[in-house]
């Protein structure tokens, strides 16, 4: 009795190629073509795409993505602020406009875009301002303005050094948080203590808001602070000594963003997600008690 030939096995993909090797998860044929490696053996497409789908993303320190790798939120940020400068130039009457109304805007002169746009309490020169003609836009679009490239320049340095390394530990989402609420707190500070027809704008609000947050991450991981220390040391007494410089506006972006950093940074594990969102929602309705009860203060 003659025995029956023995074929070969061949790929579920590819009926027409002949194998042996086989997927080490479901036990599949598979050919080179459909071969993908794996820590033991080979695996098939299938469960290659199954495997990523049940993975759990990496995660940074304090629970944010590590998509922050790449920076994308600082960028976009940066490219945000250089877009509104230019719009802020081209806003300027006359043609010798270079940054601000004329060769002086290098070195703060304002324009009609800022003008809009920056923190004004209220004016003693007819009713405008945020308490005058509930202009509250003000409180976010001042921190996208700046008094000249010079002003932009030094604010966009800064977030480029401390926006970078923030958004890798703390994951883009959150980062942006942090920053949005530190450049509020700032603007809700200049909001509270500056005079009638003083304009606050520029995103230091938001920096300062990043130096608190670097000294608390350190401390966080128990890390030496001694890198960032010295830079808020210096940039405070800069702001309480150098004229023209909004004081409330820093220092209130420095202690929001100093309290949002420590919701991100110490929330417990367990429930991480839930106490960083409440603790930050928490914060932005505060600021906007702090705004209302100053509207409410100026309006009668």
């Amino acid at each position: 009795m003659s025995e029956s030939p023995v074929t070969a096995p061949t790929c579920y993909r590819h009926p027409g190629t002949e194998t042996y090797v086989r997927c080490t998860r479901c036990d599949r044929p598979i050919c080179p073509e459909c071969m993908n490696a794996a820590s033991v053996g080979h695996q098939c497409p299938e469960c290659v795409n199954e495997g990523r789908r049940t993975q759990r993303p990496a995660r940074t320190a304090f629970g944010g993505s590590s998509a922050g790798q790449a920076g994308v939120a600082t960028k976009t940020l940066i490219g945000l602020n250089v877009a509104v400068m230019i719009l802020s130039i081209l806003s300027s009457s006359g043609g010798s406009a270079i940054a601000g109304g004329g060769f002086g805007g290098l070195f703060g002169s304002s324009t009609p875009l800022l003008n809009w746009g920056a923190v004004l309490s209220y004016s003693n020169f007819g009713v405008t301002g945020i308490a005058g003609n509930d202009e509250w836009y003000r409180l976010v679009t001042a921190m996208f303005l700046h008094y000249g490239v010079i002003h932009l320049a030094l604010n966009m340095y800064a977030l480029w050094i401390l926006g970078r390394e923030l958004e890798r530990a703390l994951g883009p989402l959150r980062f942006t948080g942090l920053y949005l609420l530190a450049g509020l707190g700032g603007n809700v500070a200049a909001y509270v203590f500056a005079g009638p027809d003083a304009r606050t704008a520029g995103a230091s609000t938001a920096v300062f808001g990043l130096m608190a947050a670097m000294l608390v991450l350190l401390k966080r991981l128990n890390l030496s602070i001694a890198p960032i220390l010295p830079v808020i040391v210096i940039n405070v007494i800069f702001t309480l000594t150098i004229s023209g410089i909004s004081i409330p506006g820093h220092l209130g972006g420095l202690a929001t963003g100093f309290l949002a950093a420590v919701v991100l940074a110490y929330a417990p594990r367990d429930r991480r997600n839930l106490v960083q969102g409440i603790g930050l929602a928490v914060l932005f309705v505060l600021l906007l008690a702090i705004a209302i009860a100053r509207t409410v203060y100026l309006t009668t």
